[in-house]
């Protein structure tokens, strides 16, 4: 069963133009896969004053992912905890501007490692079968309250 933008802008505290995502194919307790074509919208913030928008923003796309597939596999019921996306590793980047991905981004997480504190997830966007961003991101929940 897949979950539609609406349903995603209630699970993560992006929303408007700022949420990038548009659906979630799939998901189990390791991992989700999200579809992005907002990412492509003239009004996305991401983008820079000439218009165009950079593969590093991808990140950010997948964080969005990160943050459903916790919302997805919390228990039931509980209180939406802040994520804080703390450090970035072997990240790869197949072109300078996501612009030129195509249409649709696949996003996917998966979860390498995590507990109540934080998480380690792998990450990777492709568009038509190729790789456009991957590598991993850690998560620090709960910073700051």
């Amino acid at each position: 069963m897949s979950i539609g933008h609406e349903q995603i802008q209630g699970m993560i505290p992006h929303s408007g133009a700022m949420c990038l995502l548009d659906e979630v194919l799939d998901w189990d307790a390791a991992a989700v896969r999200c579809v992005s074509r907002r990412y492509r919208l003239p009004g996305n913030p991401l983008r820079r004053a000439d218009g165009t928008l950079g593969t590093a923003c991808g990140v950010e796309i997948a964080a969005q992912a990160m943050a459903v597939h916790g919302r997805l596999t919390a228990p039931e019921g509980g209180e939406p905890v802040p994520g804080y996306l703390v450090a970035l590793r072997d990240v790869r980047l197949a072109a300078p501007l996501l612009d030129e991905a195509g249409e649709e981004l696949l996003v996917e997480v998966r979860l390498l490692m995590g507990d109540g504190k934080g998480a380690t997830y792998e990450f990777a966007l492709s568009a038509e079968g190729a790789p456009w961003l991957a590598g991993r991101a850690t998560v620090l929940f709960g910073a700051g309250q």
